[in-house]
């Protein structure tokens, strides 16, 4: 785990490896089974996740109780509510375990008092929530220019192993598709 955490950081930065024991002091180790939740609704967030194996979801509980999911991450992504992390307010999501799954959790304060000692740190996650919130807008954009088989299509020209690894009613939700007709298109074009 510390390999990918350390390649993922020189993908962005340069940052010596005799520095990566003290910075993973800074992190948690936490293993999890498939469907166990990390973050529930309704409660505090205080942790941001470096998913070093495995596969999460977040996902809220709409009116009618449907679960929704709107962000998944595998292997080298990171991933929470940064708007309730960076408040440290309660959230309106949960993160579950779609595999069994190995995750880094970095709460608040020790992410702030990475950036006072490696303040190339800093620069890392600024970085990297850029390159998340560019993904979230052209996620809104295809919703917006695309047709929903479309948006299955690109989805799965963009990240085959999402398609490959994660369960069909759980992709439907993230495209905004029914299960039925997921699994139509899937069947369409193999």
């Amino acid at each position: 785990m510390k390999e990918e955490l350390y390649n993922h950081f020189n993908k962005f930065i340069s940052l010596d490896k005799k520095d990566m024991p003290k910075i993973l002091s800074y992190f948690e180790h936490k293993t999890l089974k498939k469907k166990e939740i990390l973050l529930e609704i309704g409660k505090k967030c205080t942790s941001n996740y470096f998913i070093a194996k495995g596969c999460i979801h977040m996902f809220f509980v709409n009116e009618k109780g449907t679960e929704q999911t709107i962000q998944f991450a595998i292997e080298n992504w990171w991933l929470t509510d940064y708007l309730a992390f960076e408040q440290q307010s309660t959230t309106d999501f949960c993160i579950q375990a779609v595999e069994n799954s190995e995750v880094l959790a970095i709460d608040y304060r020790n992410q702030q008092e990475l950036f006072a000692v490696f303040p190339k740190l800093e620069t890392y996650f600024r970085i990297v929530y850029q390159k998340s919130y560019g993904a979230s807008l052209m996620r809104v954009k295809y919703m917006f220019d695309y047709s929903k088989e479309e948006i299955f299509f690109e989805f799965r020209r963009q990240f085959p192993d999402f398609v490959k690894r994660v369960p069909q009613y759980l992709l439907a939700t993230y495209l905004g598709l029914t299960p039925e007709y997921l699994s139509q298109l899937i069947n369409k074009r193999t």
